[in-house]
């Protein structure tokens, strides 16, 4: 494409997104609540202070400085390896923690009753650079949703949304654009294996190499200037040998009724690369053996479409969080996996506050979830648990995103995901890097290597 010509789609996208903005932004007498110091909410939004019992501590900055044997290139050593245990909950008593706890925690230990959550003390370690909060707190003052929340405007980098409208389906919808769009570095190299793992305990580990390009998080970057790109992201499986060879290719958009999103696929039998239309909501995530869908990737991305959003509110809830044993290289897959879920002991659970999103289907659409709540933290808006639902109504999956921080960025994001089928007692986890080398987020790559030409030039036979 020309120059003259990608000027003309910017100045066109741009066009189009401020036509159809909805009214998100908030005043600069909100917008000074937010800050790193002396102010009632932190630079992302999330509410400053501890709870009324000190359970949950105040923000303090989250970590700023890795533990000081840590290098770039380690798996990341956990900060509060000294921390001890605080209660534990159980089969036999997780009745007594009512809403601090979710229907697919409580339907885990309705299926399984040697499955527990080892309860540790609070850590509020979420941090970003100082440049995602410079943004987010500009975003405040701008941005604003799409359409029926098909994408954003008037935002760049950070967060758009930090404070959340005060209408539950415009803050549902925000909610989620926020997790979409929280920093995970401009660009990363990383391994996601994954297991597929029966009702037995037996399974196969998927070996998947993944690249991402996030255009939006490059600094000075404009919306005109991506041209609707949020990310490129390359999937490539490498083993089994029945699975080897195939790949994925995604550029993911800000506004899906601008341009949806555009996927293709290579498959090593047919030699050939094709555009994969269906590579959106429901269809089978990669080698996933139907334990996920496409849009449960990152706990959730893609489109909003198809949903009616709400936010429900904001909970105090035990959530994953502090996941470094589960992260660790000492910790062998092997041992981790065990029949219908993660060895517990792997595991950490802390006190936190979460917003609380409901989507369900919009009439005329279909979902194989037709329903879904999202339990979102307020420090990082990172999604932290799901709880999915069939069409009859009944809980069907649960998803939880054990999670750390990320030194070197610094971000607060997913280590594992679990996605937990309740009917069948199989569940997937994806992220098994234990033994495999470490997110490079120096990785630097180019929208040229996103190209449905490149997978060809790639090498690929």
């Amino acid at each position: 494409m020309t120059l003259m010509k990608k000027a003309g789609l910017a100045t066109l996208i741009a066009a189009a997104m401020l036509a159809n903005a909805a009214m998100a932004k908030v005043g600069a007498d909100q917008a000074k609540n937010l800050g790193l110091t002396g102010t009632s909410l932190t630079p992302l939004g999330a509410e400053r202070a501890g709870n009324a019992d000190g359970s949950i501590p105040a923000w303090t900055g989250g970590i700023t400085q890795p533990p000081a044997s840590y290098k770039v290139g380690m798996h990341h050593p956990d900060p509060f390896a000294a921390d001890k245990p605080v209660f534990t909950i159980t089969a036999k008593n997780y009745k007594d923690y009512g809403d601090k706890i979710s229907a697919g925690q409580r339907a885990m230990f309705e299926k399984y009753p040697d499955w527990r959550m080892i309860v540790y003390p609070t850590r509020r370690s979420a941090s970003n650079p100082a440049r995602t909060y410079e943004m987010t707190m500009k975003n405040a003052l701008t941005g604003e949703l799409v359409g029926e929340g098909d994408g954003v405007t008037n935002v760049a980098e950070g967060i758009p949304f930090p404070i959340l409208d005060k209408d539950p389906k415009l803050a549902g919808m925000e909610a989620m654009w926020n997790h979409k769009l929280k920093y995970k570095g401009v660009s990363a190299r990383r391994w996601a294996d994954q297991a597929p793992v029966t009702a037995s305990g037996k399974y196969v580990m998927v070996r998947i190499k993944e690249e991402l390009l996030g255009l939006y998080y490059r600094q000075g970057a404009t919306l005109a200037e991506i041209n609707n790109i949020l990310i490129y992201f390359y999937q490539e499986v490498v083993s089994p040998p029945r699975l080897a060879g195939q790949v994925l290719l995604v550029h993911e958009t800000l506004n899906s009724e601008i341009g949806p999103r555009q996927a293709w696929v290579y498959n090593p039998g047919q030699r050939r690369v094709r555009r994969a239309p269906n590579i959106v909501y429901d269809n089978p995530g990669t080698a996933a053996d139907n334990l996920r869908t496409t849009d449960m990737t990152d706990m959730f991305n893609g489109s909003l479409a198809r949903f009616d959003w709400k936010l429900v509110g904001k909970r105090e809830m035990y959530v994953p969080y502090n996941s470094y044993k589960a992260h660790s290289d000492k910790s062998k897959v092997e041992d981790m996996i065990k029949p219908g879920y993660i060895d517990p002991d792997y595991l950490r659970y802390e006190l936190h506050r979460v917003y609380v999103v409901e989507a369900t289907v919009k009439a005329g659409q279909r979902h194989i979830n037709p329903r879904r709540t999202f339990y979102l933290d307020e420090d990082s808006w990172q999604i932290l648990t799901t709880d999915h639902y069939d069409s009859a109504g009944n809980l069907w999956r649960y998803s939880d995103a054990p999670s750390v921080n990320y030194y070197e960025v610094p971000v607060f994001w997913s280590t594992l995901e679990n996605h937990h089928d309740l009917k069948s007692g199989r569940y997937i986890a994806v992220g098994l890097d234990n033994q495999e080398q470490m997110y490079d987020f120096s990785f630097q790559t180019t929208p040229d290597m996103f190209s449905p030409q490149s997978l060809r030039q790639r090498g690929i036979q």
